[in-house]
């Protein structure tokens, strides 16, 4: 990824372009090869450490080719190439203090997660157990069981007798129960 540099590359149009900000859409290949040395020396300075500067130059120059489209001709792109560079280390140092420090696995094996496909199999059979009742056990059971309202309140919403709102949770329950294999109460 490094490319050597001569003063006589140094003093090259493509140099002189990058120094410039005049740099034309057919140039901008050779002028980006030309700023590699530079933006080496400046990721260097950042990183501390050769292998890490290659790679930040070497996303520089990926994000710099995707991009390229935003690059105005005219501008100065040696800042715009160090400015990515300077935005992928400080991207990177974000990152780097989120991460925990594992590599013996110690913090990864105290991490679990209870599986969830039960619970979800289970929620789709309750739903499925409720809209095989009728609609009056359905809301009786919905307005104590789920929404926490007392029998009184219950029988109220609905309209009946505070007898008829029991006796059609109590229904609802036990056709629950008995459409998801669980332990029914008294009919």
């Amino acid at each position: 990824m490094t490319l050597p540099s001569t003063p006589s590359e140094e003093s090259g149009s493509a140099a002189e372009g990058a120094r410039d900000g005049i740099v034309d859409r057919t140039g901008w290949r050779e002028v980006v090869t030309a700023l590699i040395p530079s933006l080496r020396a400046f990721a260097w300075s950042l990183s501390r450490n050769a292998a890490d500067a290659d790679d930040l130059v070497q996303e520089t120059l990926t994000k710099a080719w995707t991009y390229r489209e935003r690059f105005e001709p005219g501008t100065n792109l040696r800042a715009w190439l160090f400015t990515i560079l300077r935005n992928s280390w400080y991207s990177a140092v974000v990152k780097r203090l989120r991460e925990v420090a594992d590599e013996d696995g110690h913090h990864a094996a105290r991490m679990t997660a209870e599986a969830s496909q039960e619970w979800s199999v289970e929620l789709r059979a309750l739903k499925l157990a409720l809209d095989d009742l009728s609609p009056e056990h359905r809301e009786a059971i919905i307005m104590v069981g789920a929404a926490g309202l007392s029998y009184e309140e219950a029988a109220e919403i609905a309209g009946c007798a505070l007898g008829t709102i029991k006796s059609r949770v109590n229904r609802a329950r036990n056709r629950l129960a008995e459409a998801m294999d669980m332990p029914r109460g008294a009919d």
